[in-house]
């Protein structure tokens, strides 16, 4: 009878240490899964922050392409100014050159055309007197000095002529000059203005370039230190990431200790349950065989009582 009493007491301690060692096993599993959430959010966390860092990289990347175009634009305009600049200061040159030239001539013909006048007003006073001195058949000695006067002043108005026509020529031609040249200047006027309005647009762009560089230097540092914050978090997450391996590693091996403790106790309580039915039968083959003792005892004390 003790001995049932111990083994009953056996089998109710390796059920309650079963069921303890299924609710570790419940726990420990519980927890492993935990660590697993918690490593694959902080492999996400990672992976996210190296996105945001390609994606910073790539659109800094982009943002200094941009710059150089800006620059050898601006580099290509400012070229271009100063070669306008250069001709217009040449055409300008010219112009006033010519226009010097012309006012010159305009003030020689001017004075050719004053000694031309003086000129024609002496021949005729010449020719008048050699009139007067025909009509009035004046012998007069100096006749022959006032034809030869006369022929002088004819041929020297006709040099004068002459070369009054040939500074109209080169009046004229002075003032195609200029009228070329005031072309060339208008023509050299527009391409200017176009030179600037460009320049003007290509130091637009640069000075938008020179703000998004501020920007991007901006966000760059803010870049830096957000990927040292990364890196920080990083190092702290691999930390983190090790840690819970070895928790995961840890309960993954005191979870099949716990199994095997629980196989065991599985199979200690059925051998102990096995055990116990064996007894329990043996208990029940006694007790049949007692109530047959008791009973041929009893038929016995009967039978001697009869007699």
């Amino acid at each position: 009878m003790t001995t049932n009493i111990q083994q009953g007491s056996l089998l109710d301690v390796l059920k309650k240490k079963m069921r303890q060692t299924k609710e570790e096993m419940e726990r420990y599993k519980d927890e492993c899964e935990e660590f697993n959430k918690r490593l694959q959010v902080e492999i996400m966390r990672r992976e996210e922050a190296e996105s945001e860092v390609a994606a910073l990289n790539r659109r800094i990347q982009l943002l200094e392409e941009d710059l150089e175009r800006s620059e050898e634009r601006l580099a290509t305009a400012t070229a271009k100014l100063a070669e306008a600049s250069a001709a217009a200061d040449e055409s300008e040159r010219i112009r006033k050159a010519l226009e010097n030239r012309t006012n010159m001539e305009d003030d020689r013909v001017s004075i050719l055309e004053q000694q031309l006048a003086q000129a024609k007003q002496i021949a005729e006073e010449a020719d008048k007197k050699y009139e007067e001195v025909e009509n009035h058949n004046f012998q007069i000695v100096d006749i022959r000095t006032i034809k030869q006067q006369r022929k002088a002043l004819e041929h020297r108005s006709l040099a004068d002529e002459e070369r009054m026509d040939a500074l109209e020529n080169q009046l004229k031609e002075a003032r195609f000059l200029a009228e070329e040249a005031d072309k060339k200047y208008d023509e050299v006027a527009r391409k200017l203005a176009m030179v600037e309005a460009d320049l003007e647009r290509a130091e637009e762009r640069a000075e938008a370039g020179e703000s998004k560089i501020v920007e991007l230097e901006e966000e760059l540092r803010v870049v830096g230190n957000n990927l040292k914050s990364l890196e920080v978090s990083e190092e702290k997450a691999n930390q983190r990431e090790e840690e819970y391996k070895n928790q995961i590693k840890n309960l993954t091996t005191r979870l099949k200790e716990a199994e095997a403790r629980a196989e065991f106790a599985e199979r200690s309580v059925q051998k102990l349950q096995k055990e116990v039915d064996r007894l329990e039968d043996d208990l029940l083959a006694e007790k049949e065989k007692n109530k047959i003792l008791a009973d041929e005892m009893e038929a016995t004390l009967h039978d001697i009582q009869n007699m």
